[in-house]
């Protein structure tokens, strides 16, 4: 259990998952889940679809709330806030979605700005300037500022999402598939992004994903959670939890077939439930 504390007490963990579970309806996503994230930390959460990755993103920024435990961040129990407490925590947090997820509407320069415009009083032209300082951040040109996100290709989508997650200076970056569905070219950018934005500023890193050259590259610390549904009640959903560099000696087999993205154990489950629908 962690105790409250003062905003930016950093002898206090800055996110805690304090036994955590999450249903919906008759279906289990999250088990007991018991995970301290320092600050400054770089953590990877992988694991097959379906596995809870990203309602786990999703109950640390506290959009979910568990079923079961407590969530806190920064010593503060999210349950426990009021909204506009609430909301206020929130800005510490910068995300990047899986798509992007820009406004259609919006021009390029629009979208980096909305959460200035939102939740500061800057003047427009301290605004303009910071938007013009992410985009560069994130290694694109000044005339896509008039674009609108349909004009853009897909890994110059999620660069524009990263400059807008950064535009708030957030102290903790949220990547919730980072990489997925962008060429091996261009999810290498993403990657040296992603560690280029831990250089520069002071953050704590939760990255969200399947690929494995990201979570070597990038993460300092892996998890890995487990569909529940193939556990027994009594194992833990956290099947890895230590340094990306020594995930691939893991005597797990089912956290090495993941990391050398083998089938075989997978193969046989399904030739089996084939076998039973017969």
């Amino acid at each position: 259990m962690v105790t409250a504390a003062t905003p930016h007490d950093t002898s206090t963990p800055l996110i805690h998952l304090d036994h955590v579970s999450i249903h919906f309806g008759r279906q289990q996503v999250l088990r007991d889940i018991d995970l301290t994230i320092a600050r400054g930390q770089t953590l990877a959460v992988i694991g097959e679809s379906g596995c809870g990755k990203t309602v786990l993103l999703k109950t640390i920024i506290g959009l979910l709330r568990p079923n079961r435990g407590a969530v806190y961040f920064d010593g503060r129990n999210l349950a426990k806030l009021s909204e506009r407490e609430a909301a206020q925590q929130r800005i510490r947090f910068g995300f990047l979605f899986q798509q992007a997820a820009l406004f259609d509407s919006m021009t390029v320069a629009q979208n980096i700005a909305f959460s200035l415009r939102q939740h500061t009083n800057k003047p427009l032209d301290e605004v303009r300037g910071i938007v013009s300082a992410r985009l560069a951040e994130v290694g694109l040109p000044e005339d896509i500022l008039v674009k609108k996100p349909a004009e853009l290709s897909g890994g110059m989508r999620k660069r524009v999402g990263l400059a807008r997650a950064l535009a708030l200076e957030p102290e903790i970056m949220l990547y919730d598939e980072p990489t997925t569905g962008l060429d091996p070219i261009m999810s290498d950018v993403i990657n040296e992004l992603i560690l280029g934005t831990r250089q520069h500023h002071p953050v704590t890193s939760i990255v969200v994903t399947h690929d494995m050259r990201t979570t070597q590259k990038v993460a300092e610390r892996v998890v890995m959670l487990y569909p529940l549904s193939r556990l027994q009640r009594d194992e833990p959903q956290m099947i890895y939890d230590g340094p990306a560099a020594s995930i691939e000696q893991t005597a797990d087999p089912r956290v090495s077939q993941f990391v050398q993205g083998e089938a075989g154990e997978r193969l046989m489950e399904m030739r089996q439930q084939n076998d039973y629908a017969k």
